[in-house]
């Protein structure tokens, strides 16, 4: 496994727990299909959350919520979407969110969840 792969598990696997906490009941993670992925689905409460992970080992690059484009929320949207199709649920309350993972060298991870940004 790659080394960018790796951090993105282990933010992933932050991120899942840090959701948890806040209350979130994860349904599914890392769901795949041929037109991309869904890295966390969750409910919170009556909502539906379809959550993008973004996991930085610094602020270089810039943040985690600056990688995610236009484009990607697009893809997301498709992609809940389908996920909703073949689960054969109509949800009314369906929310996007991004989950930023900083795990910088010295420290534990800095995690924000950001809601309804996509």
């Amino acid at each position: 496994m790659a080394v960018k792969d790796s951090v993105g598990r282990w933010g992933e696997d932050v991120a899942a727990r840090h959701l948890v906490a806040a209350g979130l009941v994860i349904l599914d993670r890392n769901w795949r299909c041929g037109a991309g992925e869904i890295d966390i689905v969750a409910r919170d409460g009556h909502t539906l959350v379809f959550c993008e992970v973004k996991t930085r080992r610094g602020a270089g690059y810039g943040t985690p919520f600056e990688a995610v484009t236009v484009a990607k929320a697009r893809r997301q949207r498709k992609l809940a979407a389908h996920w909703l199709e073949l689960a054969g649920l109509s949800v009314p309350d369906v929310r996007f969110d991004v989950v930023g993972v900083l795990c910088p060298r010295r420290g534990g991870p800095q995690v924000e969840h950001r809601r309804g940004v996509l």
